[in-house]
């Protein structure tokens, strides 16, 4: 992993066009293939030491033998040289943070037989790793007070059997009894009254001591600078399962009790609270109205900031019609640094902690994953449209490579070329799509082509590494990767062109992008598949319902009679605010079902996903593949064991990459 330090000027690069070129191809690299994409690690979670000289952070990486995933924590030194293991690649080990005196490395890990996960302490002295927590059923997060003396922690309320000194019951099945309205998420299962609470721990004590309480979650919790309070978000309106929202509250430490009191009052979602240097306001991102996560209903999100002991809530980009995320304090207080999406980018920005002088820190075609502020120095983690993200010293617009992670793949592999486009679509709306083509592309020549569709809908296709869609190039197809009405980076009013229009202007969309590839005489129109997952997958349903210019599909973890989905998934709340009741809007819920038009279908159809995602539930794929095979069609249903949502077994992703190539390929060449 040694790491060859490269320097830029990230402005003048990009002006100058540059960022697609920083690898290129060189003799003996070949196309990607599938054993590349398994061998890419991910590096995450990056945390600057006390002193400004090192940055801790985690690589994961697929192991096919064993068929599961494994974290390791790493360090390198901020102004470059080779990294250094801190933790065996042999078991995972996640979050690691930095005491303040600078004296320990602690992270989380589960070591041990039937062990659950607790926090360690490593000496960077030397020595092996050190338990510091023995909470029963283990922690789900911590942060270090701001004086090294206290933990805080992040413990989920025991079940009946763990609060019993009998063992030999804990995991045996129990009937789930359900008394919530929001009564399943996906990888949870059926929910029951457990919360997780905030508890902080002095190390050496028997126990931690719980500091919030009732039948509410806890999350995201922060220390005040003076180790006095701890910041943190909850939901705590009179029916949390009916309420997409949430506020900053505080928990007052320095009595002998703990004093809870509310700092913000919207009725929004307000998270991510960070405080000031000086401890006197607390920074946090909101929203205007009912935040409902990936829905085309979720608003436009704001930074906001207000005094930590009363609200006096000031929006400080609303002006901005961007969504911001992870607000931090710059080192000095005067600033608040902050990820902006906007055009198929995420940029590093800040603003004035008055709310003056917006900037791009970092821009151009980038997407900045993570920003950490810590003892003066910036760190970041940027990926691009080619190159998978990497760790980044950041100094005034100059960034150099702290990890080269994934090195040894990609200066192998044959990049593709990627480039944002924009188009009308049938209205005259402008769209934005990201093209990709093949490594060894030839000009005036037509390709078979994917229509890749992303999920959400609330989200983007950005300048990141999608490996599928490199995957696909790289055997020789043109990718159109669009953001339709529905995306996020484009305004609220863009976001929400789909609300409970699924189907219609962001098919148009979709279709447009088609079409302008074709007019760029790169796309083959006799030859062209779609597909996606999630929103993606569920896009895809209504471009096949409505459109015969398709040869091959490929949906995965979609819809297809949405009324089967209220109350079988984790989306009611949503579902209610945006199509209402199914029993009140049979109308709208049956027109949004692709289900009901599955004889329109004449593309040859793949569907996709996991046997418990709770999400999307694989009931879906079921019945439209069900329908079609009944109806003669070309059809094939795969569903992965034990997976959710999210596809994690190495095995099976790779299973799915190659049947995505098997499938495309098939009816396309």
């Amino acid at each position: 992993m040694r790491v060859v330090r490269v320097v830029l000027q990230f402005s003048l690069l990009f002006l100058c066009g540059l960022a697609f070129n920083l690898y290129a191809q060189t003799d003996g690299q070949h196309p990607l293939t599938i054993d590349d994409i398994m061998a890419i690690k991910s590096v995450g979670d990056h945390q600057i030491s006390p002193d400004g000289q090192w940055v801790a952070y985690t690589v994961t990486q697929k192991d096919l033998e064993e068929d599961e995933s494994r974290t390791q924590i790493w360090m390198v030194s901020i102004d470059g040289g080779d990294p250094i293991p801190m933790t065996s690649p042999d078991s995972s080990a996640r979050r690691p943070r930095w005491s303040p005196d600078n004296k320990y490395l602690s992270f989380t890990a589960s070591r041990g037989e039937d062990s659950k996960t607790q926090v360690w302490n490593l000496n960077r002295l030397g020595g092996d790793a050190m338990q510091v927590t023995d909470v029963k059923q283990g922690v789900s997060g911590y942060a270090w007070s701001p004086d090294g003396s206290r933990l805080l922690l992040e413990i989920e309320d025991m079940t009946p059997e763990e609060m019993t000194e009998d063992t030999e019951d804990d995991d045996r099945p129990k009937p789930h009894v359900i008394d919530r309205i929001q009564f399943k998420r996906d990888y949870a299962g059926y929910l029951d009254r457990r919360r997780t609470h905030i508890y902080t721990y002095t190390p050496g004590d028997d126990a931690p001591v719980q500091v919030t309480f009732g039948d509410y979650e806890d999350e995201d919790p922060v220390w005040s600078p003076d180790g006095q309070s701890i910041a943190f978000v909850s939901d705590r309106s009179e029916e949390p399962d009916l309420h997409y929202g949430s506020n900053i509250w505080r928990v007052d430490l320095s009595g002998d009790e703990p004093k809870m009191s509310k700092v913000t009052d919207s009725e929004g979602r307000e998270r991510s609270p960070t405080w000031s240097p000086d401890g006197k306001s607390i920074a946090y991102v909101t929203t205007t109205g009912p935040d409902v996560g990936g829905s085309a209903l979720t608003p436009t999100q704001y930074l906001a900031v207000t005094p930590a002991n009363k609200y006096e809530r000031r929006l400080l980009t609303a002006d901005l019609d961007r969504n911001v995320s992870d607000p931090q304090y710059s080192s000095d207080g005067k600033r608040i640094l902050f990820r902006l999406e906007d055009s198929g980018q995420v940029h590093f920005a800040s603003i004035a902690s008055n709310g003056t002088g917006l900037k791009r820190e970092l821009d151009g075609p980038v997407t900045v994953r993570d920003i950490e502020v810590a003892a003066g120095r910036t760190v970041v983690r940027v990926e691009q449209a080619n190159r998978t993200s990497e760790i980044y010293a950041y100094d005034d617009g100059v960034i150099s490579n702290l990890t080269d992670v994934n090195g040894a793949v990609f200066n192998e592999v044959m990049p593709a070329n990627v480039e944002k486009q924009a188009f009308k679509s049938a209205d005259g709306t402008t769209v934005e799509a990201f093209f990709v083509r093949p490594p060894n592309f030839e000009a005036g020549k037509r390709y078979p082509t994917i229509l890749w569709l992303h999920g959400g809908p609330a989200a983007q296709f950005s300048y990141s590494f999608r490996d599928n869609a490199h995957l696909f190039a790289a055997n020789g197809y043109v990718v159109i990767m669009p953001n339709p009405r529905g995306s996020v980076g484009y305004g609220e009013a863009f976001a929400k062109g789909t609300v409970a229009a699924w189907g219609e202007k962001d098919v148009q969309d979709v279709l447009a992008a088609v079409d302008h590839g074709i007019e760029m005489g790169i796309v083959d129109p006799e030859r062209l598949g779609v597909g996606g997952w999630s929103y993606g997958g569920i896009l895809t349903n209504y471009v096949i319902t409505q459109s015969t210019r398709f040869k091959a599909a490929s949906s995965g973890a979609s819809l297809g009679l949405v009324p089967a989905n209220y109350g079988h998934d984790q989306y009611q709340l949503m579902y209610e605010l945006e199509f209402g009741l199914p029993w009140e809007n049979r109308e709208r819920w049956d027109t949004l079902s692709p289900f009901w038009k599955v004889e329109d279908i004449t593309t040859p159809t793949q569907w996709m996903g996991g046997a418990v995602d709770w999400n999307v539930p694989i009931i879906n794929s079921e019945q439209m593949y069900l329908a079609m095979k009944r109806l003669g069609k070309e059809t094939q249903l795969v569903v992965y064991p034990d997976e959710h949502h999210g596809i994690r077994r190495p095995s099976f992703q790779k299973d799915r990459l190659e049947r995505w190539v098997a499938w495309f390929d098939q009816y396309l060449k």
